[in-house]
């Protein structure tokens, strides 16, 4: 059985999370400033690299965890500094498509390069970078389904 006394905030696994998070909120700002490109429209990009297709706004918040009043500005903005476009399908004018642009398409190889050339004055090692990766994957699964559950408790 877990056992724990919240009594230092040091000691909580929440805090530190959110004291990374903010630390590498500041490290992206830092190697993508060249780019004009924030940490959330990074992210938005990598998934759309990655796929390399368009896709509807709702299958792009699904991947990034994010709700479409979080993912309309971000790609509004993208839209407007030339990262990506949106399109409405003819069928449902509701349902918007974002595919990259050919700026995007050219600058991805330089984006990631960079990104990768900060993390090098990082102390950390690639085994410890994807040890790192699947820890916190397990915990954020962890709690998602614990959500899920106490999500389902108040129902009743």
């Amino acid at each position: 059985m877990f056992e724990h006394n919240p009594n230092h905030l040091e000691d909580e696994l929440c805090f530190s999370i959110y004291t990374a998070q903010r630390f590498y909120n500041r490290f992206y700002t830092e190697a993508l400033k060249k780019y004009n490109l924030t940490y959330a429209q990074y992210i938005t990009l990598l998934v759309l690299w990655e796929s390399k297709e368009k896709m509807i706004i709702r299958d792009l918040g699904l991947r990034l965890k994010l709700d479409t009043g979080t993912l309309t500005p971000l790609l509004k903005r993208m839209e407007k500094e030339g990262w990506v476009t949106r399109t409405k399908t003819k069928a449902d004018g509701r349902k918007v498509y974002i595919t990259l642009t050919d700026k995007a398409l050219e600058l991805e190889d330089q984006i990631k390069a960079r990104v990768t050339g900060c993390f090098g004055s990082v102390d950390m090692s690639s085994d410890e970078y994807k040890n790192a990766v699947k820890f916190i994957q397990d915990i954020a699964k962890k709690l998602e389904d614990n959500n899920k559950l106490l999500v389902e408790k108040t129902k009743f």
